[in-house]
């Protein structure tokens, strides 16, 4: 046979082919942009138009979808890896002043461990800012926090940051903990059948992600005490719900065994 025959629409091999990829086509473009985005929540108060740009990537200032979409930005805090940030001595003596004067009675005199509050000795300083910045905001809500950080300047909120990075971290909280395979296994490994990412990808041993607390010597009150908030969504201040993804898939016993075994960690 040869090649001219072949591509001729008198050849029924041809012509099925070409017309079932067409075909094909004609319904991935319904689906992806007429039935799915109208599935969406989003789409009565989008409009059609609108909601087909944006699932075929269009920016929304071509279509003026940006105009439609309510209620704030879910954070306005940009966090910096920590090697972009420059510290001075002057701030982290601002900082240590402020925190004698606001933090110490809860978080102890250098940031040690507490059992309800977090330890902040050595924590990383793009941790504790966004975090006092979300407190300020309201994205994080906390009777004690909220009135103590509302005033403060964006360079008190770094300030405080700085100091409490350059301090050492404090010894395990519960150093002689017994350790949990299960828990050791999900913080190392994660489950990947139950969509748990590994808690170390995040934190720390394995690698660290932007805004990602260190965990290690963290009372184990504490710390399963905010994974139950995340599963409940009272906690909601996560970039991209990450932690409300893994937490709701934890059960009780996993949570606290993931927190005896970070708060025996160094």
């Amino acid at each position: 046979m040869n090649q001219e025959r072949v591509f001729s629409m008198r050849n029924p091999w041809f012509v099925t082919s070409v017309g079932g990829i067409i075909a094909l086509a004609v319904i991935s473009v319904l689906i992806g942009f007429i039935w799915l985005p109208s599935a969406n929540g989003d789409f009565s108060g989008r409009g059609l138009w609108a909601t087909i740009c944006s699932a075929a990537g269009a920016p929304s200032n071509w279509y003026g979808g940006g105009s439609n979409v309510a209620g704030p930005a879910p954070s306005d805090v940009v966090v910096l890896p920590p090697h972009y940030v420059s510290v001075d001595q002057a701030s982290i003596g601002r900082g240590a002043t402020l925190s004698t004067q606001n933090c110490s009675m809860c978080h102890g005199v250098l940031g040690t461990v507490q059992v309800t509050a977090p330890a902040l000795a050595g924590q990383y300083a793009d941790v504790i800012y966004k975090e006092l910045r979300d407190y300020q905001s309201g994205l994080r809500a906390n009777a004690i926090m909220q009135p103590i950080i509302h005033a403060r300047s964006d360079q008190d909120l770094h300030d405080l940051a700085a100091y409490y990075a350059s301090l050492q971290r404090a010894a395990p909280a519960e150093p002689n903990a017994s350790p949990d395979a299960n828990a050791e296994k999900l913080a190392m490994q994660g489950d990947p059948m139950r969509n748990i990412a590994p808690c170390a990808a995040c934190h720390g041993q394995l690698d660290r992600k932007g805004a990602a607390p260190w965990l290690g010597g963290q009372s184990s009150v504490y710390l399963a005490a905010q994974m139950q908030r995340f599963a409940t969504g009272e906690r909601h201040n996560d970039i991209n719900e990450q932690m409300r993804n893994v937490a709701r898939h934890l059960t009780p016993q996993e949570i606290d065994g993931l927190a005896k075994y970070y708060a025996a960690q160094p």
